[in-house]
Parts: structure tokens; sequence; C-alpha cells
């Protein structure tokens, strides 16, 4: 009876494979079968010894989509001599955890057998789930392989965290993309030479991917399918070539991955603020269009760029506030698709315009006085005269009635002098207005 049920237990799971996408069928058993990640599971690695020696300990796999995080799980399963169970982040409950990790401290301790549980994208575990986890992770009751594609130390608890390992996995570099699809039209279980790629359908493919291999896989089966003849059978004997116009076919539209809530999304909004404070209107442009065609908040983005108007422009030329202002104002009356434009013109005005991060700098320092620094009282010859006694408070010189429109006269509270804190920057109209200011005072 064992044997019989072994035998249909091998159909069973020969046909889920066999009917599974590209992407399943293809994926490698063991660790030389697996593309790229050099550095994370490369020859020497800290990953790579623990899973060919078996004493892999609790990990966090961190990384897009595409990457190989559930396939690096998947060759753990098949290699290792522990016990292998998954459960589902999103549909798992704290119940399914406990049940499962008392399972695996019976396992342990009757028959001496680890357990080795995945959670993939345990980020979707709320804190109490994670927190059931803790007892059994800190006692090495399971092994925990976490695969997600939020960053860890954001969204996994610390205190699980700190009994884990965080292997990063990186976008798959073109060359492992192109091995990775190559290599799946001769699989057996994938398109097993019956389809010729030409070279510039591999091209394609690779481009479109984005360093996603899942991605590749599926662009590369859904072409695949475009080229069927509508008669027989393609076969190694009777190939069927797929071009490059097939891949076009089967993706109409290419979608670079950006997840409005993930790290990509803060990584874009970073580099689109750098590349206008650099000075780059290419970059910054580009930035720009990847977070429009990804649909982000047209008010977002200008509420960055409102930001950087101030922050590193500031007076070098004051325009640019006005210049920002009217494109957060353009993006809540028009939106999308023209507000684009004015985004766009906002964008190249601020990369273009002198910087200076004077503005930014002063009243970062004149909190730090505030906050740190001694109470400071008033001087007298500032303080309001509407009260008893205010004729002895000195007098005060009121500029207007002086030739320059200016006059000598102390502001700032005692201990402090002027240029505490705001120190202009020698570029654009603040750079003007200071030589200007400084030639008046000089006059006078």
């Amino acid at each position: 009876m064992a044997r019989m049920e072994t035998l249909f237990s091998n159909i069973e799971r020969y046909q889920r494979k066999v009917n599974a996408p590209l992407a399943v069928r293809v994926r490698p058993q063991t660790l030389d079968g697996f593309v790229g990640q050099s550095q994370a599971v490369g020859e020497g690695s800290w990953l790579r010894r623990a899973i060919e020696h078996d004493t892999l300990s609790s990990v966090i796999l961190y990384g897009p989509a595409g990457t190989g995080k559930t396939t690096l799980a998947r060759i753990i399963a098949n290699t290792t001599h522990a016990e292998f169970v998954e459960v589902s982040a999103v549909t798992g409950t704290v119940k399914d955890l406990r049940r499962e990790t008392e399972a695996a401290e019976s396992r342990l301790l009757n028959a001496g057998r680890r357990t080795i549980l995945f959670v993939d994208e345990i980020h979707r575990f709320n804190r109490s789930q994670q927190d059931a986890l803790l007892h059994a992770v800190e006692d090495r009751i399971v092994v925990l392989i976490g695969a997600t594609t939020e960053n860890p130390y954001f969204e996994v608890n610390s205190a699980l965290l700190s009994r884990s390992r965080v292997v990063e996995l990186q976008p798959l570099d073109d060359a492992s993309i192109k091995e990775l699809v190559t290599r799946a039209v001769d699989d057996p279980y994938g398109l097993d030479g019956a389809f010729v790629l030409l070279d510039e359908a591999l091209a394609e493919i690779v481009t479109m991917a984005g360093g996603d291999g899942r991605a590749s896989l599926t662009s590369l089966e859904l072409a695949s399918q475009m080229a069927l003849p509508a008669e027989g059978e393609p076969s190694r004997e009777h190939p069927v070539t797929i071009t490059a116009e097939h891949v076009r076919e089967a993706n109409p539209r290419r979608g670079l991955t950006y997840d409005k809530a993930g790290d990509m999304h803060y990584d874009i909004i970073s580099a689109f603020i750098k590349s206008m404070r650099g000075s780059d209107p290419d970059a910054a442009l580009y930035w720009l269009a990847r977070m429009i065609d990804a649909g982000e908040d047209p008010k977002f983005i200008a509420r960055r760029i409102y930001i950087l108007a101030s922050e590193d422009i500031g007076n070098a030329d004051p325009q640019a506030l006005l210049i920002a202002e009217a494109a957060f104002k353009a993006t809540e009356v028009i939106g999308y698709p023209e507000c684009r434009i004015n985004l766009a013109q906002a964008v190249i005005y601020m990369c273009l315009a002198p910087k200076s991060n004077a503005a930014e700098a002063a009243i970062d320092a004149a909190l730090a006085e505030v906050r740190e620094g001694p109470r400071r009282e008033v001087p007298n010859h500032l303080r309001d005269r509407h009260r008893p006694g205010s004729d002895e408070y000195g007098a005060y010189l009121y500029p207007h009635n002086y030739p320059t429109g200016w006059v000598e006269q102390r502001y700032l509270p005692e201990g402090l002098e002027r240029g505490a804190f705001y120190h202009p920057g020698p570029r654009g109209w603040e750079a003007w207005r200071t030589e200007a200011t400084g030639r008046d005072r000089a006059g006078e």
C-alpha cells in the first residue's frame, strides 16, 4: 500500500509540474542550477556553506520580486535532512503558527529531527503573528526562512530580526537573465527545444524583465504561445521561431518594478531629489518618468519639488518656490496626463537653478540654539512699547529714517552675534544681495 501511495504521489507531482507555469517548471533543484546572486549564495558565502552542510540557522531573504527567494527556499527543502514546512503569510493565523511550532517541538524531542519553517512575504504577518514565532526561533525549535520584498529592518519585528541573519538579494543582471531564459528554452520541463529564440527576442525579454527572473520566464512563455502555428505542434525536429515581435505582442506594456509603499518607492524618490539637487535634468526627468509611469500620485511628486525649492535652491533663486507652487497647483486642478508637462517644466527649472541650502541650514542652526542654548532676553530697544515703563527701554532706530534703509543696531539677544545662523551661498540672487547689502552698509 505504501508503495502505491508513493507511485501516486510521484504521478501527482509530475502532473502538477507539467501543468505549472514555466517559471515553476524550470525551477532548479540544487544550488548548481541557481542563477545569479553570487554575492549572497556564491562559492564561499555563508548561505551556501550553511545549505551544503545542512547547518542553516534562521535567515531572512530580502530582495525584489523575481530574484530567487522562493527558489532558494525550495532548494533548501530539497537538500536538507530537516522537515520542511511552509506557512502562508496571507492566510496563516497565530493558531496555525502555534500548531506548526508544537509539531516541530514534538518532532525534535521524539525523533531528533529539525524543522525548517518557510514564511513567504513574512512582512505581511502582523506583530502578534511575528511574536508567536519568537520562542520557537530563539530555542531553535524551528529554523525560520522568511522571504520579503520589503525592508526587514522596518517590517520585521526587531526581536525576531535579531535572531535571524538577513541576506539581501539583488535584481538579476542581464547575463543572469539571459542564462535563465536560454536554459528554459532547452529544458525538458521548459520549452524542450521546440522553439528557437532569436537574439533580438532574447534582448527584448531581458529589457522587459528589469532584473526580475520570474518576469523574464513569463515573457518567454507568453511569447512562445504567440509564436505557435495555427496547425501542428512544435518539436525539436520542427522548432518554431520566437521573434522580438512575438515578445512585444505578449507584453504590450512593460511595467518596471515600483511599489508605492515599498523600498523601490523610497529609492526612486530619493534618486529624483538627488538628481535635481545635483543639477542633472536628464536624470531627474528619468526618475520622474518612472514615477509617472507607475501611477505615482502627482501631488506627492509636486510636494517633493516644493520642498526642494527651499531646501536646495532657496534665495539663490527665489523664483523656484513660485515655480514649485505653480506645479503643485497644476497637479490639483489639471491632473494626469497633462500635468506631467507642468511637473517636467518645474523639474527642469529646479535642476538649472543655482543652488543654496542656506535657508535650511540657518533655521536648523537657530532651532538648535533655541532648544539647547540658554534662555535669552529680547533687547530692551526691541521690546513692545505698549506697557508702563517702556520709556526706559532705550531708543529704537527706525531703518526707514536712514538713506539706505539700514542702520547699525543689535537685533540678536546678548550672547549671539550676526552670522551665528545664516551663511549665504556664493551663487545667484542670494550672493548678489549679500554683496549689495554689504556695499550699502559700508557706504552708510
